[in-house]
């Protein structure tokens, strides 16, 4: 605003004042966050890390930007919610993105474009993959001062829509869309990510989750060889090849279990209970946890399995969920 515009407020101290108002201030992003993100991943040495795993075989005479540039770039984006490496074709001049990655805003030169980026993403080969992979395992068990004696892993799958026709992109069903179904697993104390597989957009199977646990356990296990392991997943991952693969190999295991008829016949008399309970009472919530022992036809023994029975206003809800048997010091009854 120029001249002596009349305010629609009234405060003492700018009373016959000129108030200026002007955008002309040079530069300036709207992504000032990616500062915190750069000294995290400096002081990580993810990208320098990661680069050491991946070949290089350009002629370095004719190399612009190095392998480790181009990945800091592309996650620090990403960081930033910035998914598309399109977005790299307007951010690589960004002042923000440009001094996170160590180049000055003005005359520093300017970041990867978005070709460059994704010639790297797909020049990894399958045994460089793996080390990636087993790369950002090692990163989360350093980020632990000492060995934990315990942790929990929380293992999920997430839907990845595709938009288009990409390699390892499925229809899923229960989705209903054509997607990828990356593996996502946790920590659950602290939420630090541990591993992410990219895979197909379907459920997966029990062969194919307990051979991903076997190598995710096997790498977390050469830094803590007596930390204790418990796995946490949904029903898909109540398989019993992962149920007889974890208690062969000392992992416990707290898993989803989908209900029968023969479940909710054994627990019958608890949830009878919990029902009248919250009838007579009119709580609108009522929730109780028992125990049983069951075997699925599947399965080569008997496990315990904990149930949780909930009723309230709308009805019964039980969900039921095999536990390792090594928690509790009781074997399995086979």
């Amino acid at each position: 605003m120029l001249g002596n515009t009349p305010l629609p407020f009234s405060l003492p101290s700018v009373q016959r004042k000129k108030v200026t108002a002007a955008f002309d201030g040079g530069r300036m992003t709207s992504d000032g966050g990616v500062m915190l993100f750069a000294a995290i991943e400096t002081r990580l040495g993810i990208a320098a890390k990661l680069a050491r795993l991946i070949a290089d075989r350009r002629n370095p005479a004719f190399v612009t930007h190095s392998v480790a540039d181009i990945l800091r770039a592309r996650i620090l984006v990403i960081a930033c919610g910035y998914e598309d490496g399109d977005d790299l074709d307007h951010l690589r001049t960004d002042l923000g993105f440009k001094l996170a990655c160590g180049h000055l805003p003005d005359s520093g030169a300017d970041l990867c474009s978005q070709p460059t980026v994704s010639r790297w993403e797909n020049a990894p080969d399958l045994c460089e993959t793996i080390r990636l992979t087993y790369a950002l395992v090692d990163l989360y068990c350093a980020s632990y001062p000492r060995p934990p004696v315990a942790v929990t892993l929380d293992i999920d799958d997430t839907v990845d829509v595709a938009h288009g026709h990409q390699q390892l992109a499925l229809v899923n069903a229960h989705y209903d869309k054509r997607c990828f179904l990356p593996i996502h697993v946790y920590d659950t104390a602290t939420s630090r990510p541990v591993a992410m597989l990219l895979r197909p957009g379907t459920t997966p199977s029990g062969a194919e989750v307990r051979s991903h646990l076997r190598r995710l356990v096997r790498r977390i296990r050469m830094h803590w060889p007596n930390t204790r392991l418990t796995i946490r997943g949904d029903g898909h991952y109540g398989r019993p090849e992962v149920m007889a693969w974890c208690e062969a190999q000392g992992v416990n295991y707290i898993l989803g279990l989908p209900g029968n008829k023969v479940l909710d016949r054994l627990v019958e008399p608890d949830a009878d209970d919990v029902r009248v309970r919250r009838a007579e009472a009119q709580m609108p919530v009522v929730r109780r946890y028992v125990e049983t022992r069951y075997g699925a036809r599947s399965w080569r023994c008997e496990r315990r399995v904990a149930a949780r029975i909930e009723a309230t206003t709308k009805g019964l809800d039980i969900l039921d969920a095999p536990v390792t048997n090594q928690a509790i010091g009781t074997p399995a009854v086979c």
